[in-house]
């Protein structure tokens, strides 16, 4: 009888250090979070500032990558020739000739 019950008691304990671990692993998930955030913003400034000499032309500075600030027109055409051939088996084969893609246009720089 009192085997059973260590064997409950001792179940019972390792039930609660599991919930425990999981609980502070839980509770220090958003201060890893944090501290894996703020390493990659401190590399992403260290690497802005070494090279902002590098990031200028006539035009003056660019910064990072903003899509809204590009002004683009471009017309693209495309063409294909195919030969196709089917057998008595069911079988299909295409042969491709020709195949072309033209793109013409321009992309500019937009200081505000």
């Amino acid at each position: 009888m009192f085997r059973k019950l260590k064997k409950a008691q001792n179940t019972a304990e390792y039930a609660i250090l599991i919930g425990l671990i999981i609980a502070a692993a839980t509770a220090m998930q958003t201060y890893i979070k944090r501290g894996l955030q703020g390493r990659i913003k401190g590399g992403v400034d260290y690497v802005a500032t070494q090279t902002s000499e590098l990031d200028t032309d006539a035009t003056g500075p660019h910064g990072q990558y903003e899509p809204y600030y590009l002004k683009s027109q471009f017309d693209t055409s495309s063409s294909r020739d195919v030969q196709k051939r089917e057998s008595k088996g069911g079988s299909v084969s295409r042969n491709i000739t020709n195949d072309t893609t033209v793109r013409k246009g321009t992309q500019e720089y937009l200081s505000y």
